[in-house]
């Protein structure tokens, strides 16, 4: 009875919602009015057009719809949509050149402290910060387009930046030339599925202190570096692709100090190291691919507890690499293309353990000039005898059961 009683009070107010409509051709021509004469619960819908108003304020319950993707204009002077109301929804407008303030991060968008706040199907073009969502709660961002032309990354803020927010859903947007692609701190069980972040100055996605989220089948590609995950715990990565994340300092994927992950599923292709790990305990890396890398993991010595199994290492300068002595992680029945052993019984998995650090990717670690040496003969025959008879590498770093096969992953 009591859920009856609901749609009944949600089929009423909807029947008395009112549709009002703003363009150059309509008797309302402005925004700002079309707002303030909106009751709770209205529709506005705003027609093709340029609309120059300043910094527009969405301050009650309405939905708030363009034609045509009419285009909100900041002039690079304001901050140029911002919604301070619950339940709004925000679909199919260009939104261009907002303000620029190091102090108050001027947006296309913004919403501050309000909950089931959906934004839609906008073009975000050459804003400061695109969308951002500060102190928000069940908010969705769905299918925007967001692009920046920042060179600099003082001089330019994030695509979608959230901060101290729960339960946010960031899907299918595509963002380019911001600061970070995504940005998450203090948000928590929140999930980012099948977003597109390329060509970002810094990070394609850059979690700080986020703890229990997810992110799910996005796509990372020629960013400063991939995806930074800092400071957190119980995150899930699953099925994502890291590609072509090149520099002196570039990751496809940087964990430091997280726990109680998951890391399961990603591709890691032509980045300058595949994922690397430093303070890190307790996570699980399976079934991904590592394809095509400088370094596939670079785990530093203070990382422990973490199990890396069912991976393909393929076509990697150095598949592992580590800047100490002390080995406290597992690896168990990863497919190493550089495995040169035998399997008699033909059980699929090699008999004669492997040592997936080489001799050389110890030297490199501590001597980045060693690189010059690469491919030599007596490079290569080093590595060779040390996999024979390990002796500055690490014993216990090795994997006991190698696949003799890739995995079909």
């Amino acid at each position: 009875m009591k859920k009856i009683f609901y749609i009944f009070l949600l089929f009423s107010a909807f029947l008395h919602a009112n549709v009002i409509e703003i363009g150059v051709n309509k008797p309302i021509k402005s925004i700002k009015k079309g707002i303030a004469l909106a009751q709770e619960g209205d529709t506005i819908i705003v027609h093709k057009g340029i609309y120059r108003e300043g910094n527009i304020i969405i301050n009650k319950r309405i939905v708030f719809i363009g034609k045509e993707y009419p285009i909100l204009d900041g002039q690079k002077k304001y901050e140029v949509l911002s919604i301070k109301a619950d339940n709004v929804i925000v679909d199919g407008f260009k939104i261009i050149k907002s303000g620029y303030a190091t102090l108050d991060d001027p947006c296309g968008i913004k919403v501050y402290n309000r909950n089931h706040v959906s934004i839609q199907n906008n073009i975000l073009d050459d804003n400061f910060f695109g969308i951002y969502i500060q102190n928000g709660t069940n908010c969705i961002i769905k299918n925007n387009r967001l692009l920046a032309y920042g060179i600099d990354e003082q001089q330019i803020g994030n695509g979608i930046h959230c901060w101290k927010s729960d339960s946010l859903q960031i899907i299918g947007n595509t963002i380019s030339g911001h600061r970070d692609g995504i940005y998450f701190e203090f948000v928590t069980n929140s999930v980012i599925w099948r977003n597109t972040s390329t060509k970002n100055i810094r990070y394609g996605l850059h979690f700080m202190f986020s703890n229990d989220d997810a992110y799910i089948s996005n796509v990372f590609k020629g960013n400063g570096a991939g995806v930074a995950v800092m400071f957190t715990k119980r995150v899930k990565m699953f099925h994502n692709y890291f590609e072509e994340n090149w520099g002196d300092a570039a990751y496809g994927l940087l964990l430091k100090e997280i726990s109680d992950s998951y890391i399961i599923g990603n591709k890691f292709s032509k980045n300058t190291s595949g994922i690397f790990m430093e303070g890190t305990s307790r996570i699980l890396v399976e079934k991904n691919i590592f394809e095509a890398n400088g370094w596939g993991m670079k785990i530093q010595a203070s990382c422990m507890d973490n199990e890396i199994k069912n991976n393909n290492f393929v076509g990697n300068t150095f598949d592992i690499s580590t800047n100490g002595s002390l080995v406290l992680n597992t690896f168990n029945s990863n497919y190493w293309d550089k495995y040169e052993g035998y399997d008699l019984n033909k059980n699929g998995v090699g008999d004669v353990p492997f040592h997936p650090l080489s001799l050389f990717a110890v030297l490199t670690e501590n001597n980045p000039s060693a690189m010059l040496l690469f491919r030599s003969f007596m490079i290569t025959l080093l590595d060779k005898s040390e996999k024979v008879l390990p002796s500055i590498t690490p014993d216990n770093f090795i994997d006991n059961y190698p696949l003799m096969h890739s995995l079909n992953l």
